[in-house]
């Protein structure tokens, strides 16, 4: 079996298809991991592309989305904690317009730049924003530019592609030669079957073909000259990705946001990794954003992304990927990000959805968003959490730590319906290693809520600290237990982390609840002060 901590390149893919294309691209395929993190559900191939060890994930099955991005990616992140940068590689809708011309099979990779005015990273989120009375829809968040090291292997790869021209069709054709059964999906389709359609002419609700409902003439179709000898195909476009929960299907809207914010691409998972999960994004261009169904030029469009990426591989130096920070060591709990994302802009569009949530409703989940998120106790991402105290304990070496779990006190104690269970001994004797193990896996039951704390001297050494964590754990495990907080934090605001007796009555309130079920406690190194105090 493979070592997680081999690994530093983290490949994304979304859909099953984009997963074969990445497979395809590997130079040696590894065996899987010997362990991944105990709530990791996702789906892994490693390999290596040149002198780069790879993860490859692909998200669930009937998934896409910001959100489902987000939690891919927090679980690579801990399963293969020395991974250093992502690459968000798939297909994409394009956005083709008289500035650029944007065909099927083609490639867009996400370049931080700006146009009419609007500075970007290389990705926006269109569905999260706001729309003022005479004015274009404005976003008001702001993603992560992709990091320094992809940035200028992109600026590589540009300059040797303008000045040699690239091998992406050969190379994927002698991948196909090695492996005939990609070959019928993953081909190039005959570029008659790249049509173009005025943003007027909108599909009807049935699954005939596009020629037989929406006609195959002039007035329909939007004519395009055949590349030249010396132009590039695929033709390889840097710029501006729009990313959004859903999938865009309006080319009215698509032309709109084109020419508005000059996006060459539309797609639904990038918004959800840039500020947790430092990437690049490269799209293969498959349908053109429209309400005409495009199936056959899928394959290609992936394997085109694919290949590209991993030219951009071969441009990087293995001892610049070492250098970088570790994706571990940025990224907070997956779910706070996947929260984060979610779509809680849709109303602003101009798009007919199911399902509205009043604007109360709304508002009231934004309240409990804020007050889950005040006992995190910090500041910004880039503080110090409690789950980096417990991350940076080592883990057991197996085949420790058993003695515990077939202790008499600890089975006593298990079958008990409530209780403490303390624990003690000298120091460097493990109990950090075994507190651990306790909380990442031994406790880990369906029907028990494991929340932990461990404190550390002169940084994280007071029990209302420890309270704030088990509170924001738990409330994020069961999220309608927030309600024993709300009232508290209605009437002092960010005042309500400063009273340990209230937090105190409130953590009481919320495990007393039916619902909340078996709550299991761990605390580790706990000062005996502490003991007093609680």
């Amino acid at each position: 079996m493979s070592n997680p901590n081999d690994y530093t390149v983290g490949w994304i893919s979304a859909i099953t298809t984009e997963y074969v294309a990445a497979r395809a691209m590997l130079d040696e395929i590894h065996e899987g991991p010997e362990m991944v993190s105990t709530n990791d559900s996702n789906n892994y191939t490693l390999g290596r592309i040149g002198k780069h060890n790879i993860v490859i994930a692909v998200l669930p099955d009937g998934e896409y989305g910001t959100s489902s991005a987000a939690r891919v990616a927090a679980d690579l992140s801990h399963s293969f904690p020395h991974v250093r940068f992502g690459l968000l590689v798939g297909i994409g809708g394009g956005a083709p317009s008289r500035k650029h011309d944007i065909r099927l099979g083609d490639v867009v990779v996400s370049s931080p730049g700006s146009s009419n005015g609007f500075s970007h990273s290389g990705v926006f989120q269109y569905d999260f924003g706001k729309t003022i009375q005479g004015q274009n829809f404005q976003t008001t968040g702001f993603l992560n530019q992709p990091p320094f090291l992809l940035r200028a292997a992109v600026t590589g790869v540009k300059a040797r592609y303008e000045e040699e021209g690239h091998r992406i069709k050969a190379n994927i054709g002698a991948i196909l030669d090695k492996n005939p059964r990609l070959r019928k999906k993953y081909q190039q389709p005959d570029s008659s079957h790249d049509i173009l359609y005025e943003s007027h002419i909108c599909h009807p609700m049935n699954e005939r073909s596009c020629v037989a409902t929406c006609g195959n003439t002039p007035s329909s179709i939007i004519s395009r000259p055949e590349r030249g000898e010396y132009e590039d195909d695929p033709m390889i476009h840097y710029g501006l990705i729009a990313s959004a929960n859903q999938l865009m299907k309006d080319a009215v809207l698509r032309d709109k946001l084109a020419t508005e914010n000059d996006v060459k691409c539309f797609e639904t998972e990038a918004a959800g990794l840039m500020n947790h999960f430092p990437c690049l994004v490269i799209r293969g261009i498959c349908d053109y954003s429209d309400s005409h169904k495009n199936e056959e030029w899928r394959g290609y469009a992936a394997m085109v992304a694919a290949m590209y990426t991993k030219d951009l591989l071969h441009q990087i130096a293995p001892n610049r990927v070492e250098a970088e920070k570790k994706i571990g060591d940025l990224l907070s709990d997956y779910r706070d990000i996947a929260r984060e994302h979610r779509d809680v802009a849709k109303e602003h569009l101009d798009i007919t959805m199911e399902d509205i949530q009043t604007q109360e409703e709304k508002r009231c989940r934004r309240e409990e968003e804020s007050c889950h998120q005040l006992f995190r106790l910090t500041r910004s991402d880039k503080d110090v959490t409690y789950e980096w105290y417990k991350d940076r304990v080592e883990e057991r070496i197996e085949g420790t730590c058993l003695w515990f779990l077939q202790h008499d006190h600890f089975q006593t104690w298990l079958k008990q319906d409530s209780g403490p269970l303390l624990v003690s001994a000298d120091p460097g004797c493990g109990k950090s290693v075994l507190a651990r193990y306790l909380v990442d896996e031994a406790l880990q039951r369906p029907e028990t809520t494991v929340c932990y704390f461990f404190f550390k001297d002169r940084d994280q050494n007071t029990v209302r600290q420890a309270i704030c964590a088990l509170l924001h754990q738990l409330f994020a495990q069961k999220p309608y237990l927030i309600k024993y907080a709300m009232k508290e934090y209605r009437k002092d605001g960010t005042g309500l982390t400063n009273s340990t007796k209230m937090l105190w009555q409130i953590l009481r309130d919320a495990t007393k609840d039916p619902q909340a079920g078996l709550d299991t406690f761990c605390g580790e190194a706990i000062p005996q002060q502490s003991l007093w105090e609680a």
